[in-house]
């Protein structure tokens, strides 16, 4: 059996284990399982709903903990049992969406497992996303009243945007609301609004402390600017190839493209002596 360099790797989904045909290649599943065969614990950390992950890491065969909604929510694989779980006051949503209705933005709100949009259902855009996450939303007329209405926390908003003005709508939206809640961005089309810590490298920090492994012996993958984080805090950041400039810039590492399979490179490369 080979010997572990690193204990402990912590990847993002979208853009970095799965190609862009939504596949984890399969030289991928196979450098994981070798891993996890040799010791090592292999996790996932997403912006996806915990519904929308929960198939997809069960599909290859993961066990232990997975971290969706980028951080704010953990869960055990197996049961899906919620572990932790952080969100946005139903009034602080409600604050977040008038200011977005205002301006006109598309608007998904994640609400305990459920999908509200005041996005038009026949929205190509919406459609897409969708089909990849395996989520259908609930399309709704006037959505910080139902925000309101449901009286539930958020465990995330998000704005679907054309790639050409996300830069501006995020900088609008973190001047805005920075200060009281993590803003970040995790595809070229969506701004995202989380609970205020509620950050992937929070969920690294937690995922380290609950399997008895130091940071410093941590590995965490990504490709966009809500990777930053858990890049910034693992022992190692490793960025893939087609991830955001910013991110490249950051990582200790930058590695192949998610279509080339980048996660078992990094695996061959970094997690064994």
């Amino acid at each position: 059996m080979r010997k572990l360099n690193y204990k402990l790797m912590v990847s993002d989904f979208d853009g970095t284990l799965l190609n862009d045909n939504n596949q984890v290649p399969e030289a991928v599943k196979s450098a994981i399982n070798e891993y996890v065969a040799a010791g090592g614990i292999f996790a996932v950390c997403t912006g996806r709903m915990l519904r929308s992950i929960l198939p997809r890491v069960r599909g290859l065969g993961l066990n232990g903990l997975v971290a969706a909604y980028q951080g704010a929510v953990i869960a055990d694989i197996e049961s899906g049992k919620i572990i932790r779980s952080g969100g946005i006051s139903c009034e602080d949503a409600a604050e977040v969406c008038k200011y977005l209705e205002r301006i006109n933005a598309n608007i998904n709100v994640y609400s305990d497992e459920v999908l509200y949009t005041n996005i038009n259902k026949e929205n190509e855009h919406l459609k897409l996303y969708e089909e990849i996450t395996g989520v259908d939303a609930i399309s709704v007329n006037g959505i910080t009243d139902e925000v309101l209405n449901n009286g539930k926390d958020c465990q995330k908003i998000a704005c679907l945007v054309a790639p050409e003005d996300r830069a501006e709508l995020f900088e609008n939206i973190k001047s805005r609301f920075g200060d009281k809640f993590d803003v970040t961005c995790s595809a070229k089309v969506l701004v995202e609004i989380s609970p205020y810590g509620s950050t992937k490298g929070e969920a690294l920090k937690y995922l380290a402390n609950h399997y008895g492994v130091d940071i410093s012996c941590s590995i965490a993958v990504g490709d966009n600017l809500n990777d930053m984080s858990m890049v910034a805090a693992a022992g190692l950041g490793v960025s893939v190839g087609n991830a955001v400039e910013e991110l490249k810039e950051a990582a200790d590492f930058v590695a192949g493209t998610n279509n080339d399979g980048a996660v078992a490179q990094i695996i061959e490369k970094f997690g064994f002596v």
